[in-house]
């Protein structure tokens, strides 16, 4: 798999995890329950004034979940001829027809990207993870544990296909092409540079490189402000900085994994201005949680997505199921911030945003 996050499907594909469900909160693109609909600039917030020692779970919610398309007509040339970086080596595929396309990966960030470059109104099916507003009438193309419903993608008539191998079985994915489909592998990293790469990259695709530069520029300029602006709120000293890790969670299945470096969440965690913990351990990828790398690792802090917390009964049953756990800092301070499964390590046109709202929920949980 090309993406690096593709550790994780390789894990969900492995452990068939029925229960995954796709991200709440994130439907409608109005702010959430309790969330105000104009929020005060980043930078003009007050922090904690010891983050390390807040008491009380939070979750990060965007202020809005529409994703603004760069242009609402980008300009198209094709036949488009582009690399497809498939398994079992690079191969060119020539792109002539956009006016169905399915985008799929295990994090909605090519569909997401799709939308950002203008593109909504070609997409006619998503995966699980593409929750964003004007999509959520699509039909859903991946079945339990992220698996590509084949059936149901021939069944829309897609003349594209935009993947980057997160999702398969890859021999179902190829074999697309068998029945006339472009399919097209994308290379992807669970980065915020590979954001601003994924930008230009399925731009290619469509044949549309301007609208594709204008996103990637329009994505890092935000991250580059979202980064700036955190720089306010997190403490600055090394021995200050909230010591962070992330848990994938699934309690219906009995899977608790702690994410490490190339997992995407050390990407999101250093942006945050916290403290990569796994990293610091040097763990990559990711490993089953055991007792003792939990206590070992003693965060401050625990991102988790939504529906996983839900699954192991909130922050009481998961500190129930993993009495570790309730042996940290973080588990101590019931310190845990949860998001909604496909925005919290969804790497695409709305970083930035994400970023904000982690942000708000770690060094400033209690406003609006």
């Amino acid at each position: 798999m090309r993406r690096l996050t593709a550790v994780l499907a390789a894990a969900v594909l492995a452990l068939s995890l029925a229960a995954c469900t796709p991200a709440s909160g994130s439907d409608t693109g109005a702010p959430a329950a309790g969330v105000a609909a104009e929020r005060v600039p980043l930078a003009e917030l007050t922090p904690l004034a010891d983050p390390k020692a807040y008491e009380g779970a939070s979750t990060a919610h965007l202020l809005g979940a529409a994703i603004e398309p760069v242009t609402e007509a980008p300009a198209q040339s094709l036949p488009a001829t582009v690399v497809s970086h498939d398994r079992s080596g690079d191969v060119d595929v020539t792109v002539a027809d956009t006016s169905r396309v399915i985008a799929m990966d295990i994090a909605g960030s090519i569909a997401a990207t799709v939308w950002g470059l203008g593109f909504g109104d070609t997409l006619v099916g998503r995966d699980i993870s593409s929750t964003f507003p004007g999509v959520e009438d699509l039909p859903v193309i991946t079945g339990s544990g992220h698996t590509i419903n084949t059936e149901a993608v021939i069944a829309l008539r897609p003349t594209l296909v935009i993947t980057d191998g997160s999702i398969g079985p890859n021999d179902v994915v190829t074999q697309l092409r068998d029945v006339g489909i472009p399919v097209v592998f994308i290379e992807d990293t669970a980065s915020y540079d590979g954001a601003i790469d994924m930008a230009r990259a399925v731009a290619a695709v469509y044949g549309a490189t301007a609208a594709g530069e204008a996103l990637a520029q329009r994505t890092a300029d935000a991250l580059a402000a979202a980064r700036a602006d955190i720089t306010t709120l997190a403490p600055q000293a090394e021995g200050d900085r909230l010591r962070m890790v992330f848990l994938y969670l699934r309690g219906s299945s009995g899977v608790y994994y702690l994410f490490g470096s190339e997992s995407g969440a050390d990407q999101l965690i250093e942006a945050l201005g916290g403290v990569d913990v796994a990293g610091e351990l040097g763990w990559g990828g990711m490993r089953p949680l055991t007792d003792e790398a939990m206590v070992s690792a003693d965060p401050d802090l625990i991102l988790v997505m939504t529906s996983g917390l839900d699954s192991v009964g909130g922050v009481d049953g998961l500190l129930q199921a993993k009495p570790a756990i309730a042996l940290t800092r973080a588990g101590q301070h019931r310190r845990i911030v949860d998001m909604a499964d496909g925005e919290i390590l969804s790497f695409g046109p709305r970083s930035a945003e994400v970023l904000d709202a982690l942000a708000r929920a770690i060094y400033a949980p209690d406003v609006p």
